[in-house]
């Protein structure tokens, strides 16, 4: 059975923006891959968003054209990927229209396949993976071209202007923190302060500390404490 993941985002800043969570893998296997971002949510101060998931992966496509930081890759066919058993696609383009095709059993556990036809027009289109039926990881579809996916993923969230799906300038990203989800911890709460700097803890030592808080002072309010 797979596990449910809860990010909370916590806005004390004094800003209007988009909670915006992502994934970065450098390890994926992949060149050229580009991040997407996974989730975002437009949080006003004071406010709070809350992201869920569970590791599950899937094989996504799109037609968007060149894919370049800003376009935005609205996943026109998403497949369930299990990493044992059906963890291998083709990826077609016959009769003017892409599909996947022959979802299989892959060489090895653990690893996502996209097996690409000679029929995939250049610069067209874009292949990749996601999880929890959200696109994740593209890239540039080619013809004759075989992906391996081998995932690892970091999470990570930001705080901006971004769009549910928009392929992301990793390295123009200036403020972003880590969600790490230590052994056994499947809630984490991401605080944006009023500094505009990130207080990451797990949901419950933030609700510990709020009720230190409030022995101390009956008006504290949750998520203030760093």
């Amino acid at each position: 059975m797979s596990v449910n993941y809860s990010l909370l985002f916590v806005n004390n800043s004094t800003n209007l923006g988009n909670a915006c969570v992502y994934q970065t893998d450098p390890d994926i296997g992949v060149p050229n891959v580009m991040s997407l971002a996974w989730f975002s949510k437009t949080t006003a101060p004071t406010t709070k968003s809350r992201f869920t998931w569970t590791v599950d992966y899937d094989f996504v496509w799109s037609e968007v054209g060149v894919l370049e930081a800003g376009v935005l890759f609205e996943a026109s066919q998403s497949w369930r990927a299990d990493l044992s058993t059906t963890n291998r696609v083709g990826f077609t383009h016959e009769g003017g229209a892409y599909t996947f095709t022959n979802q299989s059993k892959g060489p090895k556990s653990g690893t996502l396949y996209i097996a690409q036809s000679a029929s995939i027009p250049l610069k067209q289109a874009a292949v990749g993976i996601g999880m929890s039926g959200k696109g994740t990881f593209v890239v540039q579809s080619q013809p004759n071209l075989n992906l391996t996916f081998t995932p690892h993923p970091k999470y990570w969230i930001t705080f901006g202007n971004y769009d549910q799906g928009e392929v992301l300038d990793i390295g123009a990203i200036t403020n972003p923190a880590e969600i790490e989800f230590p052994p056994g911890v499947y809630s984490m709460t991401a605080i944006l302060n009023k500094d505009n700097s990130w207080t990451v803890k797990p949901t419950s030592e933030v609700n510990k500390a709020f009720l230190r808080s409030r022995q101390e002072n009956r008006m504290a309010q949750w998520g203030l404490q760093k």
